[in-house]
């Protein structure tokens, strides 16, 4: 049985790549993955103090979403398009690494604080980038960084241009009605 999911989060957010290469091993650790982003994401909303509780559960679906879109795409990316020869992932092992590589995100909490806030947020989101490059260098069983660097920058691309494309006709719908 592998560890708490409070340790787990913890080494996680220490880029522990031993607790990388637990979760990835654990199929039961997708329930803890899937927890570590929502309570990410809780904690944004908490710190950004705005929107109420409908927004702040909105946010967390909406998290929740991203997180499988984004591991699906690293996913893709980085076993059909990058892989190394050691290379040998399932999207279930991308998706519990991804999540825990949110922890960072905890801190998001503390945004509500003037000035100082803005700053854990910055930090907070840099290391959840560091963290999520050691997810994925673990995930997909590579021996180099900064394959895992580039898979994470061909993927946000592609995160980004497919937000763009299922947003805009939202967008340009609500703006017709």
């Amino acid at each position: 049985m592998g560890a708490s999911m409070v340790e787990r989060a913890i080494g996680a957010a220490r880029l522990d790549p031993a607790v990388y290469e637990d979760v990835e091993k654990d199929p039961t650790a997708l329930g803890q993955a899937m927890a570590v982003v929502a309570l990410a994401a809780l904690c944004s909303g908490i710190g950004a103090a705005q929107g109420g509780v409908g927004m702040i559960l909105l946010g967390v679906v909406g998290a929740l979403v991203g997180w499988f879109i984004w591991a699906a795409i690293i996913f893709v990316v980085g076993t059909m398009i990058l892989p190394e020869p050691s290379t040998d992932a399932d999207l279930g092992q991308v998706l519990r690494c991804i999540g825990f590589a949110a922890a960072p995100g905890i801190l998001m909490a503390a945004g509500f604080i003037p000035l100082l806030g803005a700053i854990i947020a910055l930090v907070a989101t840099i290391w959840q980038l560091a963290a999520t490059v050691v997810a994925v260098r673990q995930a997909l069983d590579y021996t180099s960084t900064g394959r895992a660097v580039g898979v994470c920058v061909l993927g946000f691309l592609a995160y980004i241009i497919a937000t763009i494309a299922v947003l805009t006709p939202l967008m340009v719908a609500s703006n017709a009605s």
